[in-house]
């Protein structure tokens, strides 16, 4: 009656390893750690800067309690974990002046950094440690100011663009099409001109209204000017843009768990939990870059230039990856704005190694007229990164390029082909962005937060433990031991999932304490009941859980539902807390049904005769 099969036991032992070993992580603290990483998209960090850091630390005497590589697609990381915090800034040191001989141009990022001090074996089997947010680790947070006035600039040069591929398409002749401050501004020879332009343009480009403005210079001008709901829209955009960015900037360097999320209409909260050196956090977010697409120069009173080392008006020069010197236009083509998507992928008839980029209507509009009109020429694709522009590739244009679906192909392999996508996928942002606002956490006040959330939680269990065992005796020590199984597998889910734990997370915690125990009452009250009743001690026992169930389950339900709630539609500290309380529900159920059961199955189960079990007074009903 009250024997569980082999299998059940099993599946309990199995989950109580499992719970101890993915729990253990959380009690080795962290290390100070330090963290390198390229301090440019065209800098690769992989296996051999590992071997060359420990290299580097050996010869100079530096132990280390562990290094690591962790690959994030194409971007590596390198890290290396010490004793104290007195070696951790002498690695630093040293490491900082061997990669990056000139301090102007770092190549390298090097930053402090914390690392689980876990024993190897344990990371080796995945056991991690939870992250904790900013306000138990510490870190630095950054309020940045998006510049909405910059994103309209960039989307007025394009319109600008936009106007000039109309109006030639439609066979109309314009003098000049240019951005004048938040507006554009078209000139025209003659008034039928102008006024044919201002019937197609009107036509053509619906989110701009367009008026006539009169005659200078025997020119006839119009203006156009973005509606309010298309200026709404670019900055809209060009917010969800720069925040995409961060997240795959600052993902690919590493940083646990960032928290990057809007705030207003045009700010954006950055908060990176670890990181205590606040100019090295700058140094990441100075990592975001804006991408143009502009012609190569390539004429030979150009190629002579260049080789003279002069530069002629209305040219830049840029270098590309490999250190090429090339002069470009000033004019921009295109603006990571209009680019949708970029992907690896390889010719079908050539099978080399290519970069697919999709454009949006308009970047596809503006494209397959510059490539008609240079086939040819080369086309080169600049990211800028901290104000320096560097070439990525500059394909040479064969033929037309319609409906948007671009392919580069040249001397490059499927890595660079992956490297190329992510770069001009990741790499744009919409808008100029400034620091407002920085604080730093220290990890002596997230120690103090994390101090007294722990108490909190144990003064709580303890409590419950000593309520329990008092009121229920035996049957409330095995309450409390699934109590504690149950705190065993939550913390282990949270570790599994790599959550992030806040404080409002331990405020769940202890909650779901409380929570659980609940159902260990009205199994332990009905259990009683089924005595006053007149059953057997083992029938009781078997009434108790089974009627008990019902009940159970109803309750932790509807408090699902409440957490799932929460979970779907809360933000930041509310989020965390439904997901340590919605993953709590579920295990304090497994834990009180089957855990408490199968111990209560363990002690009694196998009692033939079994006239009295231990579970506190019992009343029985007077007649």
């Amino acid at each position: 009656m009250n024997r569980y099969p082999l299998w059940k036991y099993l599946t309990v032992v199995v989950a109580l390893i499992i719970g101890l070993l993915y729990t253990l992580p959380n009690f080795f603290g962290e290390a100070p750690a330090v963290q390198i990483a390229p301090a440019k998209s065209t800098v690769k960090v992989d296996i051999s800067m590992l071997s060359q850091v420990e290299g580097l630390l050996r010869d100079n005497g530096i132990e280390t309690t562990g290094t690591f590589f962790e690959q994030n697609g194409p971007t590596g990381t390198v890290r290396a974990r010490f004793e104290t915090t007195d070696v951790q800034l002498r690695a630093k040191d040293l490491i900082e002046r061997s990669l990056n001989p000139n301090p102007n141009d770092p190549s390298y990022t090097v930053a402090l950094n914390l690392l689980s001090a876990s024993p190897s074996w344990l990371t080796a089997i995945g056991a991690n440690p939870m992250y904790l947010g900013l306000d138990l680790r510490g870190g630095v947070h950054f309020l940045l100011q998006v510049d909405m006035r910059g994103a309209l600039t960039g989307r007025y040069d394009t319109i600008s663009n936009e106007i000039r591929s109309v109006l030639r398409e439609a066979r109309i002749p314009v003098a000049g099409a240019e951005r004048s401050d938040l507006s554009v501004v078209a000139s025209f020879n003659t008034e039928a001109d102008r006024d044919a332009a201002i019937s197609e343009l009107r036509r053509s480009l619906p989110d701009l209204s367009f008026s006539a403005t009169g005659q200078s210079a025997n020119l006839y001008t119009i203006r156009g000017e973005l509606s309010e709901q298309a200026i709404t829209a670019v900055q809209t955009n060009a917010l969800r843009q720069n925040i995409t960015t961060l997240h795959n900037r600052i993902n690919e360097l590493g940083v646990a768990e960032p928290i990057i999320q809007q705030q207003g209409t045009d700010r954006i909260i950055v908060q990176l939990p670890g990181v205590q050196d606040v100019a090295k956090a700058k140094e990441i977010l100075g990592r975001t870059a804006t991408l143009e697409i502009r012609m190569v120069e390539d004429s030979p009173s150009a190629t002579a230039a260049l080789n003279a080392g002069t530069v002629p008006f209305g040219l830049e020069r840029f270098e590309d990856t490999d250190g090429r010197p090339l002069l470009l236009r000033r004019q921009v083509i295109l603006t990571g704005e209009n680019l949708q998507d970029a992907q690896p992928g390889r010719d079908q008839q050539t099978q080399q190694a290519t970069v697919n980029l999709s454009l949006d209507a308009k970047g596809a509009r503006i494209f397959r007229d510059i490539t008609r009109d240079n086939i040819g020429r080369r086309m080169a694709i600049v990211l800028f990164e901290q104000g320096k522009g560097q070439v990525v590739t500059a394909p040479v244009i064969r033929s037309e390029i319609p409906g948007g679906q671009v392919q580069i192909s040249g001397s490059m392999n499927a890595q660079e082909a992956a490297d190329i996508a992510l770069l001009l996928r990741a790499g744009s942002l919409a808008a100029p962005m400034e620091i407002i606002e920085e604080r730093t956490i220290g990890p002596s006040l997230g120690a103090d937060n994390i101090k007294k959330g722990f108490d909190s939680t144990l003064y709580g269990f303890i409590a419950i433990a000593v309520f329990m065992v008092l009121y229920y005796r035996l049957f409330g020590v095995f309450s409390t031991l699934g109590l504690t199984f149950n705190v065993l597998l939550l913390l282990a889910a949270l570790s599994m999932l790599q959550a992030t734990l806040t404080l409002p997370g331990i405020a769940a915690i202890a909650l779901t304490l409380g929570m659980a125990i609940d159902a260990n009452v009205l199994i332990n009250e009905r259990i009683r009941e089924e005595l006053r009743t007149g059953h057997s001690p083992q029938q009781a026992i078997n009434l108790g859980f089974e009627r008990a169930w019902g009940t159970i389950l109803d309750s932790n339900l509807t408090t699902l539902i409440v957490g799932i709630a929460l979970l779907a539609f809360g933000t930041g500290p509310i989020r965390g807390f439904a997901v340590v309380h919605v993953i709590g529900i579920l295990t304090s159920m497994f834990s009180s049904i089957v855990g408490v059961r199968a111990m209560v199955n363990l002690w009694y189960g196998s009692r033939r005769k079994l006239q009295s079990i231990s579970i506190g007074q019992v009343w029985k009903p007077k007649d």
